[in-house]
C-alpha cells in the first residue's frame, strides 16, 4: 500500500516532545504506509527554512504560498513567483480566503487580491494551487472561475463545505482533499460530500499538526495519521482502503505532475 499525505506542515510539528526530528516523522509515516508527503508553506518569510528542513528527503515535495491570514508577513507577489519557480516546488499555496477571522470588507479585498495573484502565478508557472476557504465559499468559487483555475489545476484542501460546493469545484476541474475532520462525529455534511465526489478526484491529507482524526482527536496530528483518514474514507465510499490508497496516490501524481517513478522510489 502507498499513501500520500497531500497537505501537511512539517515545519509546525513538535520536535521537542512528539518527534526527535523530521527523519523520525517520515519513519513513523512509512510504518503506516504513508510514503510521500507535500509540505505546504503559509508564509514567504519562513519558506527558506522549510526548504532547508526538507532538503535531504526525497519523500517530501513543497508548495509555496501565503495563507490568507498571513498576508501581513512579507507578502510580495514577485517574491512568490521567484520562490515558486524552484523545481522542487510543485504547487502554489496554501492560498485562498478566510472570512472567519477577518470580518471586514477591507480585509476581504486584500485577501481576494492576493488570491488572484497566487492563481495568476500558478497559471504562469503551470503549477496547481492549494486552496483554503472558510466562511467564503461563494467568493472562493467565483475567483477560481474568474482566474481560470482550470488552466493550472488545483485542490480545495481540508474540505469542510457541502455537496453543492463540491459540485461547483468539480465543475471547475478541481480536486477535493479530505482530512481528519471527515472522522468527526458532527461531520455528516462532509461525509455526504465525500460520498458524492468521485474517487478519481479525491486526495487525503492530515493538515498536521492540526485536526488529528479520531481516535487521536485532541492530540497533535502527524503524517502517519493519513492512514486513518484513508481507512475512514474507504468505509464512507464502500471500497477497500487499498483502493483508496491506489486511487488517491494516482490522483496526487496527476495533479502535481509528479512522476510515478519518483513516488515509487520514495
Amino acid at each position: 500500500m502507498f499513501l500520500v499525505d497531500s497537505h501537511c506542515h512539517v515545519d509546525g510539528l513538535d520536535y521537542e516532545k512528539e518527534h526527535q526530528n523530521l527523519a523520525e516523522v517520515i519513519e513513523k509515516a512509512a510504518a503506516r504506509d504513508v510514503r510521500f508527503m507535500l509540505a505546504v508553506s503559509t508564509t514567504l518569510s519562513q519558506f527558506p527554512a522549510l526548504q532547508r528542513l526538507t532538503a535531504d528527503f526525497d519523500q517530501i515535495a513543497l508548495s509555496c504560498g501565503v495563507h490568507p491570514l498571513n498576508l501581513d508577513d512579507n507578502w510580495d507577489v514577485e517574491r512568490l513567483h521567484q520562490l515558486a519557480s524552484d523545481p522542487k516546488v510543485v504547487a502554489l499555496g496554501e492560498t485562498g480566503l478566510d472570512y472567519f477571522y477577518h470580518k471586514t470588507p477591507e480585509l476581504w479585498a486584500i485577501q481576494q487580491q492576493a488570491f488572484r495573484e497566487h492563481l495568476q502565478v500558478a497559471c504562469k508557472l503551470n503549477k496547481p494551487v492549494i486552496v483554503h476557504t472558510r466562511d467564503a465559499r461563494e467568493d472562493t468559487v467565483r475567483l477560481l472561475a474568474e482566474e481560470h483555475v482550470d488552466r493550472c489545476g488545483g485542490v480545495l484542501h481540508c474540505f469542510t463545505e457541502d455537496r453543492e460546493t463540491a459540485k461547483q469545484l468539480l465543475d471547475l476541474g478541481m480536486y477535493i482533499s479530505f482530512s481528519g475532520i471527515l472522522t468527526f462525529k458532527n461531520a455528516e455534511q462532509i461525509r455526504e460530500a465525500a460520498r458524492f465526489v468521485p474517487l478519481d478526484r479525491i486526495l487525503v491529507e492530515t493538515d498536521s499538526p492540526y485536526l488529528a482524526p479520531v481516535p487521536y482527536r485532541g492530540k497533535a496530528n502527524q503524517p502517519a495519521y493519513t492512514r486513518d483518514v484513508a481507512e475512514y474514507l474507504a468505509v464512507v465510499k464502500g471500497v477497500t482502503v487499498d483502493h483508496v490508497a491506489e486511487q488517491t496516490t494516482e490522483n496526487f501524481a496527476k495533479l502535481f505532475n509528479i512522476a510515478g517513478e519518483r513516488l515509487a522510489l520514495s
